[in-house]
Protein backbone atom coordinates (compact mmCIF):
# COMPACT_ATOMS: atom_id res chain seq x y z
CA UNK A 1 0.00 0.00 0.00
CA UNK A 2 1.41 3.47 -0.89
CA UNK A 3 1.78 5.66 1.89
CA UNK A 4 2.55 8.99 0.18
CA UNK A 5 -0.44 10.97 -1.18
CA UNK A 6 -0.38 12.58 -4.33
CA UNK A 7 -1.98 16.10 -4.05
CA UNK A 8 -1.19 17.24 -7.80
CA UNK A 9 -2.25 14.65 -10.52
CA UNK A 10 -0.24 14.02 -12.74
CA UNK A 11 -0.52 16.50 -16.39
CA UNK A 12 -1.69 14.95 -18.95
CA UNK A 13 0.91 15.83 -21.95
CA UNK A 14 0.90 16.81 -25.45
CA UNK A 15 3.39 13.89 -26.94
CA UNK A 16 4.87 14.95 -29.84
CA UNK A 17 6.41 11.43 -31.53
CA UNK A 18 10.37 12.66 -32.52
CA UNK A 19 9.98 15.60 -30.51
CA UNK A 20 13.20 17.24 -30.25
CA UNK A 21 15.12 19.31 -26.98
CA UNK A 22 14.57 22.81 -26.97
CA UNK A 23 18.11 23.14 -26.76
CA UNK A 24 21.29 21.13 -25.35
CA UNK A 25 23.31 22.48 -23.31
CA UNK A 26 27.34 20.69 -22.48
CA UNK A 27 29.69 20.81 -20.41
CA UNK A 28 32.36 17.77 -21.64
CA UNK A 29 30.72 14.46 -21.75
CA UNK A 30 27.91 15.67 -19.96
CA UNK A 31 24.83 17.05 -21.12
CA UNK A 32 21.58 18.36 -20.13
CA UNK A 33 18.38 18.28 -22.31
CA UNK A 34 15.66 20.61 -21.96
CA UNK A 35 12.24 19.55 -23.09
CA UNK A 36 9.10 21.70 -23.70
CA UNK A 37 5.39 20.32 -23.24
CA UNK A 38 2.25 21.51 -22.70
CA UNK A 39 -0.46 21.67 -20.43
CA UNK A 40 -3.89 23.33 -21.55
CA UNK A 41 -1.52 25.59 -23.79
CA UNK A 42 0.64 26.32 -21.13
CA UNK A 43 3.99 25.18 -21.34
CA UNK A 44 6.40 23.40 -18.92
CA UNK A 45 9.89 22.13 -18.87
CA UNK A 46 12.09 18.89 -18.02
CA UNK A 47 15.46 18.28 -18.00
CA UNK A 48 17.67 15.24 -18.81
CA UNK A 49 20.73 14.65 -18.07
CA UNK A 50 23.39 12.02 -19.85
CA UNK A 51 26.92 11.39 -20.14
CA UNK A 52 28.50 10.52 -23.43
CA UNK A 53 31.37 7.66 -23.22
CA UNK A 54 32.78 5.50 -26.39
CA UNK A 55 33.46 1.91 -25.73
CA UNK A 56 36.20 -0.10 -26.86
CA UNK A 57 34.89 -0.54 -30.86
CA UNK A 58 34.85 2.81 -30.75
CA UNK A 59 30.97 3.71 -30.78
CA UNK A 60 29.26 6.39 -29.01
CA UNK A 61 26.87 5.37 -26.53
CA UNK A 62 24.79 7.48 -23.91
CA UNK A 63 24.24 6.95 -20.13
CA UNK A 64 22.01 7.80 -17.00
CA UNK A 65 24.65 7.20 -14.47
CA UNK A 66 27.11 9.35 -13.62
CA UNK A 67 30.47 8.96 -11.33
CA UNK A 68 31.95 10.93 -8.46
CA UNK A 69 33.67 13.47 -11.24
CA UNK A 70 30.62 13.92 -13.01
CA UNK A 71 28.42 15.08 -10.75
CA UNK A 72 29.97 18.67 -10.09
CA UNK A 73 29.26 19.40 -14.08
CA UNK A 74 26.11 18.06 -13.22
CA UNK A 75 24.97 20.20 -10.67
CA UNK A 76 26.38 23.11 -13.25
CA UNK A 77 24.24 22.38 -15.85
CA UNK A 78 21.30 21.98 -13.40
CA UNK A 79 22.08 25.17 -12.89
CA UNK A 80 22.01 26.79 -16.02
CA UNK A 81 19.09 24.46 -17.61
CA UNK A 82 17.52 26.25 -14.55
CA UNK A 83 18.35 29.46 -15.75
CA UNK A 84 17.13 28.55 -19.09
CA UNK A 85 14.21 27.71 -18.21
CA UNK A 86 13.48 31.04 -16.20
CA UNK A 87 14.37 33.15 -18.79
CA UNK A 88 12.25 31.39 -21.57
CA UNK A 89 9.12 31.62 -19.60
CA UNK A 90 9.55 35.20 -18.07
CA UNK A 91 10.12 36.20 -22.52
CA UNK A 92 7.08 34.47 -22.90
CA UNK A 93 5.25 36.68 -19.68
CA UNK A 94 4.03 33.27 -18.12
CA UNK A 95 4.29 32.75 -14.33
CA UNK A 96 4.70 28.93 -13.11
CA UNK A 97 2.38 27.75 -11.64
CA UNK A 98 2.09 27.88 -7.54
Amino acid sequence: MNSKSNSHPEPQTQSVPGQRPVTTLRMGRIAAAIWENKVNDRPFYNVTFSRSYVDSDQNFHNSDSFGRDDLLLVAKLADEAHSFIFDRLASQKIDEPN
